[in-house]
């Protein structure tokens, strides 16, 4: 039987304060003492490499799979930590998986977050989700607002998707040390301006621990603000 499976959206960049490697180490820790299946970025370092890593010491390879495009690579390679891999007809470098799980190489960061969503629709039952963690650089900022309102395979984001009935998953933001107050106070406003309908601000929750975290995965019900729009395959 598959395990459940978490997409979380995290960053390249460790982040000056110490709490947020900690917290990376947490998330880890939770999906392996409840059988959880991590589906990231592919990186290896930061935030990313530190959850990969962290997970795979505790449970294995099998338990991690990073996507990432092949553009990207060159960026991640770290020669003491990296295999060769055949992609296209060339030999390309990808993180060691006894260290990072299994890698996936694909085109584009287009197809990057697809098939992360992909996974995570696909995965077993119980306790799928998309979790978001602190995103510096520029392209995680560009995760983070297709979860609020981007440009997934249907052209909006997880949090939009779930409105518009594409999935049910829920979308936790694992806020630590309130490095995402001023999106959540963004989305507060945006309910008070009449941009956002009060039974959708639910759709993506909070969380400021990994036990939060869990606790979403487990008691999470879908928002009364969901549209139940029938899409057909997903």
């Amino acid at each position: 039987m598959a395990k459940p499976t978490v997409c979380v959206f995290c960053g390249a960049s460790p982040g000056k304060s110490p709490a947020h490697l900690a917290a990376a180490r947490a998330l880890a820790t939770y999906f392996h003492e409840n059988g959880i299946s991590l589906v990231y970025g592919g990186g290896t370092t930061g935030l990313m490499g530190e959850l990969a890593r962290t997970l795979v010491s505790l449970s294995g390879p099998s338990a991690v799979e990073g996507i990432i495009p092949a553009p990207l690579m060159a960026q991640e390679q770290r020669a003491a930590e990296t295999v060769p891999m055949m992609y296209e007809g060339r030999e390309i470098a990808v993180p060691d998986a006894a260290i990072y799980g299994a890698t996936t190489v694909v085109a584009d960061m287009h197809s990057r977050k697809r098939e992360m969503a992909r996974r995570v629709v696909e995965g077993g039952e119980g306790r799928e989700a998309f979790v978001v963690t602190q995103i510096p650089e520029e392209g995680g900022c560009e995760d983070a607002r297709d979860v609020e309102e981007g440009e997934q395979e249907r052209g909006g984001g997880l949090g939009q998707e779930m409105g518009a009935g594409i999935h049910e998953r829920p979308v936790v933001v694992f806020n630590v040390e309130g490095y995402y107050d001023g999106v959540l106070a963004w989305i507060r406003d945006a309910v008070q301006a009449g941009f956002v309908r009060e039974g959708q601000k639910d759709i993506l929750v909070e969380a400021k621990t990994a036990e939060e975290v869990g606790t979403w995965l487990r008691e999470y019900a879908v928002s009364d603000g969901r549209l139940n729009l029938q899409w057909g395959e997903q």
